[in-house]
């Protein structure tokens, strides 16, 4: 279950950071709301994670994927440029969420 509540506690930061962006500054209501909701969400099931998985292992997924997944959308959505050092090392983030799940008993 702590696997289930990391990818909620992932997807409230994701949904809470792209809409920071569309809140320009808090000055948009309707997205600074989602903002909160979605920080609420994130923290609220992190905080469940840590019960039971390490704190560095949870902060390492729950932070790269979340970069991983906000460049994403910053580029998909708003069109943001990605050049070639940036892609690399988005990899390299994601590279090291893999080693840590496939690999580390760090977590288990």
């Amino acid at each position: 279950m702590p696997w289930l509540y990391l990818i909620v506690a992932i997807t409230g930061e994701v949904i809470g950071t792209t809409a920071l962006k569309a809140s320009d500054g808090f000055s948009r209501v309707g997205p600074s709301v989602i903002v909160v909701i979605g920080y609420a969400i994130a923290f609220y099931f992190l905080a469940l994670v840590l019960r039971t998985v390490p704190l560095g292992v949870t902060y390492a997924i729950w932070s790269g994927v979340g970069v991983a997944a906000v460049t994403l959308i910053g580029w998909l959505v708003y069109g943001q440029r990605l050049d070639l050092p940036a892609v690399v090392g988005i990899g390299l983030i994601v590279a090291g969420v893999m080693v840590l799940n496939l690999w580390s008993s760090a977590g288990h």
